[in-house]
């Protein structure tokens, strides 16, 4: 492979061995994945630790008293100690595994609605969220007779705070915001908004899924309430994800599914709870994945993850002066501080056409609305065609890009 411009001491080249999907062929073109904010791709690292949990130490995990159970329990609670360290939780029980950000969101939807939220109270989303961060709220408030209100949007896609700040009141009971958008790219300042919602003594909850892979997250620091993130956003198994809380929230609320592990006791007359994590993991869950996960935040670790935050940063800002350069391209999305999303429309051509020509090129994008109608409602768009960017990528790729964005051009002119 060509040589490419390092960023410090990242060498992406070195990096790129450790991800075998990359290497193969798609319709005869080098792969070219830059899909990486739908699912990003597995290390090598974690493909082995998740091999060696099913052919060596696969067995159901807790109060097992032989000697694969004991293993495999080990593996699973030293994954919630290393994602514990990754985020900077209190407490590894503060870590609960859920099987990825839609479940986390509906845990804290319907398991805080149900204690804390009644008639005429009021719950604040963004005008960016995830199908995933508004619907669990529309349920939670058609339910209890609560209201939603909708922080809006500007032109460059960045939530206006003064506006924010203007909705929180004694009603608001929760609020609930992405820290990156999945359609935009936008970083929004959510220490800064968590820090506001606590002047009203409100709890926040942090859709962490397209920031978790991207760059450095300290809950401790952010003061969250609640932060949630998927696994195959961040190089695990699908399948795998984490909601932290802090305890103060998670011991008050009641419980989201019920069923074995759960428990405390049960009898036919009660059933007590068992303490947190276990009151919020009902049934066996995804071992391997979670396993896998923690063998994730190890890899992210070992490679100078500050380093590729900073060359996945240049590699967005090479893609969007690439593009923009391009008659006839429209970015959908500039905020000043942005992750590595870049969403675009080509005039008069529909996504998906792009995107059905850029894989014949072997190039991998997302079209489509990206689960978030209200933001293509916005810019006025019905979908964008999706390039999104992890640190494996590099700017040859987005060369291939731009060349195959503007064969599209001459297809459709």
């Amino acid at each position: 492979m060509k040589a490419v411009k390092q960023t410090g001491n990242f060498d992406v080249n070195k990096i790129r061995e450790d991800f075998p999907v990359l290497a193969q062929e798609v319709n005869g073109k080098p792969l070219v994945y830059l899909d990486n904010a739908a699912s990003s791709q597995v290390s090598t690292q974690v493909i082995e630790r998740t091999s060696k949990y099913l052919s060596e130490e696969h067995s159901n995990i807790h109060r097992g008293v032989h000697y694969l159970s004991q293993n495999a329990t080990s593996a699973y609670e030293a994954a919630r100690e290393k994602v514990r360290r990754f985020i900077n939780a209190r407490e590894a029980k503060e870590c609960i595994f859920v099987r990825g950000t839609t479940e986390g969101v509906n845990l804290v939807a319907y398991s805080y609605g149900r204690k804390f939220i009644n008639e005429g109270d009021e719950i604040i989303i963004s005008g960016m969220e995830h199908h995933a961060n508004i619907i669990p709220w529309q349920v939670a408030a058609e339910e209890r007779g609560a209201r939603i209100r909708v922080i809006p949007l500007n032109e460059r896609g960045e939530l206006v705070l003064e506006e924010y700040e203007n909705l929180l009141n004694e009603r608001t009971k929760i609020v609930a915001v992405a820290h990156v958008s999945n359609a935009l790219g936008t970083i929004n300042p959510i220490k800064e908004m968590i820090a506001t919602a606590h002047k009203f003594g409100v709890p926040v909850l942090v859709d962490g899924a397209q920031a978790i892979p991207h760059f450095p997250v300290d809950v401790a620091d952010l003061d969250a309430d609640f932060y949630t993130f998927s696994g195959h956003k961040m190089f695990a198994p699908t399948g795998s994800g984490v909601l932290y809380g802090k305890r103060e929230w998670l011991d008050k609320l009641p419980p989201y599914q019920t069923g074995g592990g759960m428990i405390r006791t049960v009898t036919f007359e009660k059933t007590t709870y068992a303490p947190i994590p276990e009151k919020f993991e009902a049934g066996t869950p995804a071992i391997a994945a979670n396993i896998g996960l923690g063998a994730a935040v190890d890899y992210l670790n070992s490679i100078d993850f500050e380093a590729a935050a900073r060359y996945e940063h240049e590699l967005l800002e090479y893609a969007t002066e690439k593009l923009s350069n391009i008659e006839g391209v429209r970015i959908i999305g500039t905020a000043r501080e942005k992750a590595s999303v870049l969403s675009f429309t080509i005039e008069d051509v529909h996504p998906h056409d792009i995107g059905t020509i850029l894989d014949q090129q072997g190039i991998a994008i997302r079209a489509g609305h990206h689960c978030a109608q209200p933001v293509m409602q916005f810019f006025d768009v019905p979908a964008t065609a999706r390039a999104s960017f992890a640190f494996y990528n590099t700017r040859e790729e987005i060369d291939k890009l731009a060349a195959a964005v503007e064969k599209v051009i001459e297809v459709f002119a």
